[in-house]
């Protein structure tokens, strides 16, 4: 069985950047306290200004971008990468100094971060134009992020109806169970595993 539960848009906690280079806003985090260290953490950053990341010694991200312009970004220990195209995904390690550079204006991304010795993530973007499936196993948790759209998560006698910016979060209760998921639009899905 899994447990779906409803992280409204509306709920989500958005902090200005120390930098004040752009936003973040918090869609989720394990555990939930923020003053712990996270096992993971979801997020969606706008970034309005060129400038370096922030550090994150021990934590593996991925950057999906969402809307806007793209980036170009400048790795201390590997080489420059442009992200131009919706939805294109970049995977780094948090600990490596990166500049961006916006390539023209403002862009919104979908990010995700894990303690590299906990946890693995799986990330990616979809349209949902049918009925698809997903199986929260005892030992994996999922987050499904509609971007735009809505889309409705059925599993055993309850659902859950998500509209754009809301996110359904699908935790391992007891066995496994498969989540049904039906809608239109667009979903970035994130399934954490022990690594």
């Amino acid at each position: 069985m899994s447990r779906l539960s409803l992280l409204q848009a509306s709920d989500d906690r958005r902090v200005r950047w120390k930098n004040d280079g752009g936003w973040t806003t918090e869609i989720a985090r394990h555990p939930a306290d923020a003053s712990v260290d996270f096992r993971w953490r979801v997020s969606i950053a706008d970034i309005e200004s060129n400038g370096p990341f922030s550090i994150f010694p021990g934590i593996d991200r991925d950057l999906i971008l969402l809307s806007g312009g793209g980036m170009e970004l400048d790795f201390a220990d590997a080489l420059p990468l442009r992200i131009g195209e919706r939805f294109q995904h970049v995977h780094f390690r948090g600990e490596w100094q990166v500049e961006c550079r916006l390539i023209a204006g403002p862009t919104r991304d979908f990010n995700v971060m894990v303690q590299r010795v906990t946890t693995r993530a799986e990330v990616v973007a979809r349209p949902l134009v049918g009925p698809m499936v997903i199986f929260p196993e005892s030992d994996a948790e999922w987050l499904i992020h509609v971007f735009a759209g809505h889309a409705v998560a059925r599993h055993g006698h309850g659902e859950i109806a998500a509209s754009s910016g809301d996110t359904i979060r699908a935790a391992p209760d007891t066995g496994s169970g498969r989540v049904l998921i039906e809608g239109s639009g667009e979903l970035v899905l994130a399934k954490f595993v022990p690594a």
